[in-house]
């Protein structure tokens, strides 16, 4: 979102929504193409065995509940058009991950040649959320050598470690926030709207069966075709 007028909570939510109204939908044929779908099975999590999610208590043997899902999107506002955002999110990954990463272009000129930026990454920031929240920052560095050689390293700043306390839980902001009457961090009804318009025909194309449910072992990062909505533009996942 844009910078809000003020730190007010109809300033902020305006500007929430404003991104939101600014996403270009995706038709029920777009969806079946830059969405992936997808459910676990049984495998392992952090050296633990786990059941599937059809073995799971409740849960009916031939449901077709997604518990992952990736997808392509744009924003075709004026600091975002023509960059692609990559969202997933899943249940029984390898480890539970909240991140935000900007990948930069490169840039369309290697000062030094390619041989010595063989080894260097796209430089990239990562906000990391939750569990460990911080910023990590990777750029390319000169490698301390004679001649001219480039690898890509990080800078990483940890709330815990800076400041030496414990960040309060969501919930706990949350419910501070409510006792106080601040509406600042909450869902207003037009944001909750806008969402669901670009939810919508995604769901009307996944109850089609477009593109179809995909089964990924727990403990890993999802489907193979999750991965090959990036491959197909020269692009992978980023591991947390």
């Amino acid at each position: 979102m844009e910078p809000p007028v003020a730190f007010e909570a109809n300033a902020v939510r305006d500007e929430k929504v404003k991104v939101l109204r600014a996403i270009r939908p995706l038709t029920e044929e777009e969806a079946a193409k830059a969405t992936v779908r997808g459910q676990y099975a049984s495998g392992w999590v952090l050296g633990e065995h786990v059941h599937g999610y059809r073995e799971e208590p409740n849960v009916a043997p031939g449901s077709l509940t997604e518990t992952f899902v990736a997808l392509r999107l744009f924003v075709d506002n004026w600091r975002w058009a023509g960059v692609p955002f990559y969202i997933r999110a899943g249940k029984r990954m390898p480890k539970r991950a909240t991140e935000i990463r900007v990948l930069f272009k490169r840039p369309p000129h290697l000062t030094f040649g390619r041989e010595a930026a063989q080894e260097l990454d796209p430089n990239a920031i990562t906000l990391r959320i939750q569990p460990e929240e911080g910023i990590s920052l990777k750029f390319g560095a000169k490698v301390p050598a004679a001649g001219i050689r480039l690898r890509s390293v990080a800078m990483d700043f940890l709330y815990a470690t800076s400041f030496l306390v414990e960040v309060p839980e969501a919930y706990e902001r949350l419910l501070l926030d409510c006792m106080i009457g601040d509406p600042t961090l909450f869902t207003r009804a037009d944001e909750v709207e806008t969402a669901w318009t670009l939810i919508d025909p995604i769901e009307a194309a996944w109850r089609e069966g477009r593109p179809p449910l995909q089964m990924y072992p727990a403990g890993t990062w999802g489907p193979a075709s999750a991965a090959k909505l990036l491959e197909t533009e020269g692009r992978e996942w980023h591991r947390p």
